[in-house]
């Protein structure tokens, strides 16, 4: 049987006789009998096995052991009183802004269906998204300029707070030639192919890129793109007019302006990507961020069904 535990009444009841040196002080400003707050206190020393307070004629002395539960008793009621603002804040939000950031192909597969279910859920709160790159949404919200982010993994961890995983995905070659995606794709392929690569401007801090090229040290050969833009949608229009072919997210041909024509296939190895939230050590998230991420959860789990429905090896037609 498991053993009684302190409730957050008793911790309440306790930090108020803390804070007034009496039970009638602590009773006052709570607004509840005495002796009800009282039998709590004691209840609360039952429970611990412990004397919280010695009792003078003028002002409660905390005993080590009351000392030693302030701490805890104030984390504690901290974390309820966050837990139920959160709840509340779900239920009742009515204004407020969203500040988030996002990879750019979110904006392709995630953020049309969730924006529009938030605006429905909190017409009154306004929605600011924002974001290219993972590295330069982790920077934003390091700075403070947004609240949090959507970001794939690894990204520079400093002053940020990482959620673990929330999306797994995997990384496909797409071509408008059936002959370039009828098996999957080497890295040795690859670097005979008319490459397409987006992130231009991060590619440095792009991980794909990274770990394909060091795919192809490993092997002796070089990878060099022939054509670099910012924008995977704009990497897949090119390849939709067979001007080369492209690396996206499998997630990217699931959506509904993907180029009827356009083949994919997997990567041999495969190449998954992970996503997570990032939010700032040291910042704290609005009620309308925080209402907003509970609901990207949700849609992102729908995302990670259609992920995982499509890690057939074999490959793909648009």
């Amino acid at each position: 049987m498991r053993a009684p535990r302190p409730t957050v009444q008793q911790l309440v009841y306790f930090l108020a006789a803390v804070q007034h040196r009496s039970f009638a002080g602590a009773a006052s400003s709570l607004y509840v009998a005495q002796p009800s707050l009282s039998e709590q206190v004691r209840r609360l020393e039952a429970t611990l096995g412990v004397t919280l307070f010695v009792r003078t004629n003028r002002a409660l002395q905390l005993t080590d052991a009351g000392r030693m539960l302030v701490p805890w008793a104030e984390r504690l009621v901290a974390d309820v009183d966050e837990l139920t603002d959160a709840v509340r804040d779900v239920r009742e939000l009515t204004g407020g802004t969203v500040s988030f950031g996002t990879f750019s192909s979110a904006h392709l597969y995630l953020l049309p269906a969730l924006t529009a279910d938030f605006h429905r859920r909190y017409p009154d709160v306004q929605i600011q998204v924002q974001g290219l790159n993972s590295a330069e949404v982790a920077e934003s919200v390091r700075a403070g300029a947004l609240e949090a982010g959507l970001v794939q993994l690894p990204v520079d961890d400093r002053g940020l707070v990482v959620s673990t995983p929330v999306l797994t995905d995997r990384v496909v070659y797409v071509s408008a030639d059936p002959a370039r995606t009828a098996a999957p794709v080497t890295i040795e392929t690859l670097a005979q192919a008319p490459l397409i690569l987006s992130e231009a401007r991060w590619a440095h801090d792009d991980p794909l890129r990274r770990s394909l090229v060091q795919q192809a040290q490993q092997v002796g050969v070089s990878l060099r793109p022939a054509f670099e833009v910012e924008f995977q949608t704009a990497a897949v229009e090119m390849a939709a007019y067979g001007v080369g072919d492209s690396l996206v997210s499998y997630l990217v041909t699931q959506w509904q302006g993907y180029p009827k024509g356009l083949g994919w296939t997997a990567l041999d190895p495969p190449y998954q990507e992970h996503f997570a939230f990032v939010t700032r050590r040291s910042g704290s998230l609005s009620r309308a961020t925080r209402a907003f991420m509970a609901l990207a959860e949700q849609h992102i789990r729908g995302l990670q069904t259609v992920a995982d429905a499509g890690t057939n090896p074999e490959a793909g037609q648009g």
